[in-house]
């Protein structure tokens, strides 16, 4: 018995041996990191684009320093104190780490034009995982950054009210709580994606639908819903969508009050007629016969809706990512699309005057004649990766969302409606023949 056991130890202890051999063998001949950092890449503190020309644009030529970025260096050093405390990474004794300024840096450029990741690796001299890691990260802690402050969901009857003030006020429509609009983002087949993102228009997209104010700035925004998403269910299955739905007091939106000559008149959302009629989502009366009040009301509705037409314009136009289908995974168009709203919105709040000039945007003459800003030069939704959605519903609809239309329509056709936009009949009439 003694013998056997000694036996049963040895050829364990030999089995062992080979294990802990073969194991060394492997390790051996696993080819080893010839460095660290590529060599090219060392050299980045010294000949990389961020420490070279953009520091030169810093200091010589201000006007291209707000191409390459879209903000002024100030701008830059202020979005940096909200952004920088959270990509900042501790010191590494093997090799020195990318600072928070080039790391945001990367990113905006990443943002601002769209070129490849690839392309971004070797201007500013990194590795091609690195500049992803980079973009992926800072478009997260942007949208952490920025979103508490800069897309602010209102929360009370009050901040509402604002809202429908600045509509009031900009574009003489009374008791509107934002325009609303969604566009097919144009992505690259994710793997292993099928057909879940192929929309109807032959192309893979995710879709974002969004609700902006009088300012030109998003209030919410609702991401990711599959390209091939039925349109008709697109706000149907939004968070805001449901919830105005629900009624008032889930968002505690205003409730329907007297307006000067019109009694409960509604708080409303505005949009085209790729919208369902709904009592609080305005659309206009459809068809090409018209009745002269029914064209007067579609008038004053799409002059204020213009706004998201705008806001998208600007969006396209400052960031331009959108305008060709994105090489990422759902996961990081999410984050990129987030980061881009915010960045939007922080940058019309803070720096409007040089991010939104004059004349880069719609505005009108004093007879109500359109003047197309500056932004339809650069960046066109037909062209681009963002796309208008189709159709959401069809023409039926409520007796109470018919109503809150025709109160609006009967405002807008009446002495004080009239009295907002004195040119208005001139305007309708001049577009065709007057249907009584």
């Amino acid at each position: 018995m003694a013998a056997v056991n000694r036996r049963r130890r040895l050829l364990a202890s030999y089995l062992l041996l080979r294990v802990i051999l073969r194991r060394r063998r492997e390790r051996e001949q696993r080819r080893k990191h010839r460095f660290w950092v590529q060599p090219i890449f060392q050299r980045r503190e010294r000949l990389g684009i961020f420490h070279t020309l953009v520091q030169e644009m810093k200091d010589e030529d201000r006007e291209y320093y707000y191409k390459f970025t879209r903000m002024s260096p100030e701008r830059f050093q202020h979005l940096l104190g909200l952004v920088g405390p959270l990509i900042t990474k501790k010191t590494c004794r093997s090799r020195e780490v990318i600072t928070p300024q080039e790391r945001l840096m990367v990113t905006l450029r990443y943002l601002a034009e769209g070129e490849a990741q690839q392309s971004q690796a070797f201007n500013f001299r990194m590795g091609k995982t690195t500049v992803s890691d980079i973009v992926r990260k800072t478009c997260e802690a942007t949208w952490t950054a920025l979103n508490p402050t800069y897309i602010k969901t209102p929360k009370s009857s009050e901040e509402w009210k604002k809202i429908a003030d600045g509509f009031e006020e900009e574009l003489n429509f009374p008791h509107c709580l934002g325009s609303i609009n969604g566009k097919h983002i144009m992505i690259e087949c994710p793997k292993n994606a099928g057909s879940a993102y192929y929309n109807y228009k032959n192309f893979h997209s995710i879709v974002l639908l969004v609700i902006c104010d009088a300012n030109y700035c998003f209030t919410f925004v609702d991401i990711g819903d599959y390209g091939s998403t039925n349109d008709a269910s697109v706000l149907s299955n939004s968070a805001f969508g449901q919830a105005f739905d629900k009624g008032p007091e889930t968002f505690e939106t205003p409730i329907p009050c007297n307006y000067k000559n019109v009694d409960n008149l509604p708080f409303v959302l505005i949009g085209d007629d790729i919208f369902p009629q709904k009592s609080w989502l305005m659309k206009p009366f459809p068809g090409k016969e018209l009745a002269e009040h029914q064209r007067v009301y579609n008038y004053r509705l799409s002059r204020a809706r213009r706004t998201i037409e705008n806001a998208f314009g600007i969006l396209s136009a400052k960031w331009r990512i959108f305008r060709k289908p994105i090489k990422a995974n759902v996961d990081l168009l999410d984050k990129i699309t987030k980061a881009k709203v915010c960045l939007h919105n922080y940058l019309r709040l803070t720096d409007n005057a040089t991010y939104t000039p004059a004349g880069f945007i719609d505005s009108e003459d004093s007879t109500g004649n359109i003047l197309p800003g500056d932004w339809r030069n650069i960046g066109t939704d037909g062209n681009g990766g963002l796309n208008a959605i189709g159709r959401i519903s069809g023409n039926r609809y409520s007796v109470e969302a018919s109503d809150a239309r025709d109160a609006f329509k009967d405002y807008f056709n009446s002495a004080d409606g009239e009295a907002d936009c004195p040119w208005q009949l001139q305007y309708v009439r001049s577009c065709g023949t007057v249907q009584n």
